[in-house]
């Protein structure tokens, strides 16, 4: 079956890295690929050190690209057992490498008409703005295929202040994050 030409199984195809917005939008794509009875490909960016300096190397470097393969296939393995756990997501998954910018390479492989993309649309600051581009517009821009962009967990900037925190050895206190959690998720029915 070839991708390029829109044969195949219909597919989710969703960026990971190990941050908090990429399990929110691990989540929601296992969701919408449950929706569409559709196929879950759960994709990790990576790239050579140096980046494109190092990427066109000569012939007999394939033990040296496998080294530096293999610590970005176990990232991407730990963050969907973490995500998911051993039970999965609930729909067929595949979990696909992909050597480059994040942007390029999820919309490399989201070239399908009836894929959607989705990606993390998480809060980024001015300066981080300012130094790397963002991949969520990358894909809005570029991709063949409809994009979700999935904002951050509501919980996401609590998290963030915390562990901030925490890093500078500040007192933490976390009854009003308690309180404010139980707050913002709805009482079971």
């Amino acid at each position: 079956m070839s991708e390029a030409d829109g044969v195949g199984p219909a597919r989710v195809v969703v960026g990971t890295s190990d941050s908090l917005s990429s399990r929110t939008a691990l989540y929601r794509a296992a969701e919408e690929a449950r929706r569409r009875d559709a196929e879950l490909w759960a994709v990790l960016a990576w790239d050579t050190p140096g980046g494109e300096l190092t990427a066109h190397r000569p012939a007999g470097t394939e033990p040296l690209l496998d080294e530096w393969r293999r610590p970005a296939r176990r990232a991407l393995l730990t963050v969907l057992h973490e995500t998911f756990g051993t039970a999965g997501p609930g729909v067929p998954m595949r979990a696909v490498l992909g050597r480059g910018p994040a942007g390029r390479t999820l919309v490399h492989i989201a070239d399908r008409a009836g894929d959607l993309l989705v990606v993390g649309a998480g809060r980024r600051g001015r300066l981080r703005r300012l130094l790397s581009p963002s991949v969520s517009r990358y894909c809005i821009a570029h991709a063949a295929c409809p994009v979700l962009a999935v904002p951050p967990s509501p919980l996401a900037a609590d998290w963030k202040a915390a562990h901030r925190r925490n890093a500078l050895r500040l007192p933490l206190d976390t009854r009003h994050l308690t309180d404010e959690t139980q707050a913002k998720v709805p009482p079971e029915r």
